[in-house]
């Protein structure tokens, strides 16, 4: 490269880690689902080591079906409303990005638009919103519905409740409220737009009773791997987890993500993309990946095949652990998560056996092993060679993964001036790099004038 590229580095943060055996490790504390506490302090040490964000994934259902199963890897069974827990983390950070998924299937736009403004102005302008359409028939079915619809259908409406939320982030411009008290008038009406929308998916005629946020908009995140999924991250996306658990898939997304921004009008730097990576560090790469095999061998088999079945959408739980999986048992396409149905169906295809299927699968994330040094190689070649602008790290055990990644990895990209030593702004939009969008209807203003 001409120039050293600052990585953007961000955190995927689930309890005790995101590792299927986080919780049976014996460091894990029981109630830390549950602990505010504990998640504020998870939050300060990531701020300490300068990193973006703290983000938190969510579906709004637990498993209901297969509940022996589920009781042995409890995957969203017992958690927070994230924007909740993020704006009581808020109170205890000052620097460190607050992201949240929050599904454009099961909300309404005025509800998203008002609860993530609220929490950009408690943040003082860290929030982002994570825009998915929901990937699981649990979620639908506490909604009302049998199953979720479609998935083109699902991303024409998150089209429509994007565009929704964004115009009611604008209902106000930037110095509407003017608290005049001589004469007496808080705003100023002119400055105030009242948003008319009449689509195929929601009518909509009101305005947001709240200031214009901070950031202008809270930073958009968005992580779909399908031709909708991509086309609605390149129009409407600042940050996007990237797929790829091998640096030429992640090469390839990359490239194909950042190409359709163009005809969007939209500049290639106006799109961070993050590849998914599982962080293991030890005092040598063999001592890593030992450490990942222990955590491995601490999940049963079953567990394992669950998981298969929720992203391949079938059971193979019938079929021999040390065979291959025959061909005619792989489903034609997806209706949830189409990348992690992609990566099973690549491993099958490989040949290998289902047991060998169950212990490779990790979700479309990379497995960076070895000492501090040996990880800042692979996230310096990864950012050099075109496969991402930094990575959003899955932690696997909590806090002891977070721990070696401020300790070991981060001052390694430091010393390299790949990594801040100081938070470059007071937002998260300023932090990333990102403009502050100006209002829509001081555009035009400006436009006309």
């Amino acid at each position: 490269m001409s120039k050293k590229k600052n990585i953007v580095i961000g955190g995927l943060f689930e309890a005790n880690g995101y590792h299927s055996a986080a919780w049976l490790t014996k460091d894990a504390q029981d109630t830390a689902a549950t602990d505010v506490e504990y998640f504020r302090a998870i939050a300060r040490m990531a701020e300490r080591g300068k990193m973006d964000f703290f983000f938190l994934a969510d579906t709004p259902a637990a498993r209901t079906e297969d509940l022996d199963f589920w009781s042995r890897s409890p995957l969203y069974m017992n958690m927070m409303e994230p924007i909740t827990l993020l704006s009581a983390i808020a109170g205890a950070t000052k620097h460190i990005g607050l992201g949240a998924t929050a599904s454009t299937s099961f909300y309404e736009p005025y509800n998203i638009a008002r609860l993530f403004a609220s929490l950009d102005h408690i943040s003082h302008g860290r929030a982002a919103w994570n825009v998915v359409t929901s990937a699981n028939d649990y979620a639908a079915r506490n909604f009302g519905l049998d199953r979720l619809p479609p998935h083109a259908k699902r991303y024409e409406k998150a089209r429509e409740f994007f565009n929704v939320v964004a115009a009611l982030w604008d209902t106000w411009e930037d110095d509407a409220f003017i608290f005049d008290k001589k004469n007496v008038r808080m705003f100023d009406p002119a400055k105030m737009h009242v948003l008319d929308h009449k689509g195929e998916f929601f009518k909509l005629y009101g305005a947001l009773n709240m200031a214009r946020a901070p950031q202008g908009k809270p930073v958009i995140f968005q992580a779909g791997a399908s031709e909708a999924g991509k086309e609605l991250a390149a129009e409407t996306a600042e940050v996007v987890f990237g797929t790829g658990a091998h640096i030429e898939e992640a090469i390839a997304f990359y490239a194909d993500l950042k190409g359709r921004m163009a005809k969007y009008g939209r500049d290639r730097d106006a799109l961070k993309v993050l590849s998914g990576v599982s962080i293991v560090v030890g005092d040598s790469e063999a001592q890593a990946r030992e450490k990942w095999a222990e955590w491995q061998e601490l999940v049963p088999i079953e567990v394992n095949l669950m998981y298969l079945k929720t992203d391949l959408e079938t059971d193979l739980s019938d079929l021999p652990l040390d065979e291959p999986v025959p061909e005619h048992r792989i489903p034609k396409s997806s209706n949830f998560h189409q990348v992690y149905f992609g990566e099973i169906v690549g491993l099958i295809r490989q040949g290998l056996t289902l047991r060998q299927v169950c212990k490779r699968y990790n979700r479309s994330k990379a497995i960076f092993y070895g000492t501090g040094k040996q990880i800042a190689d692979q996230m310096q070649h990864w950012v050099e060679a075109g496969a991402s602008d930094g990575f959003m790290a899955a932690f696997p055990v909590l806090p002891q993964s977070l721990t070696d990644v401020t300790e070991e990895v981060i001052p390694e990209l430091q010393r390299r001036g790949f990594f801040r030593t100081e938070y470059e702004g007071k937002t998260l939009r300023e932090n990333l790099g990102l403009q502050r969008p100006a209002n829509r209807h001081t555009i035009k203003k400006t436009v006309v004038a």
